[in-house]
């Protein structure tokens, strides 16, 4: 199984960008997938998830109502729609799979494979 985050680059604040992660190795629908972020000297945080059956979908609190997952099994991609970037948005963002549902959704340890990240930079 392997994970590929891209989509990332330099925004403007209140810009908007999409992350992708490609899935390859397996059956993307048979995964849930988490996206967490991780800024220069802090802890990397969870910020989106979506269950298996795309039944359940989470966000951390700072970026509700501005980012959306989505996926598309036909293509093995789950997206991150990021709207209304701010300057603390800033990190290099990645995105994991989990065999079957996962508990803690926000903890890193919960999923089975990492990706590479993907730098996402925010301009105030």
């Amino acid at each position: 199984v392997q994970l590929q985050a891209s989509g990332g680059g330099l925004v403007q604040t209140g810009g908007s960008l999409r992350l992708s992660c490609a899935y390859s190795g397996g059956t993307l629908a048979s995964y849930a997938i988490g996206w967490f972020r991780q800024a220069p000297g802090k802890e990397r945080e969870g910020v989106s998830y979506i269950s298996v059956s795309d039944a359940n979908t989470y966000y951390a609190e700072s970026v509700k109502g501005r980012f959306a997952i989505s996926r598309d099994n036909a293509k093995n991609t789950v997206y991150l729609q990021m709207n209304s970037l701010k300057p603390e948005d800033t990190a290099v963002y990645y995105c994991a799979a989990g065999t079957w549902d996962v508990r803690p959704w926000n903890s890193w340890f919960s999923y089975d494979y990492w990706g590479q990240g993907t730098l996402v930079t925010v301009s105030s």
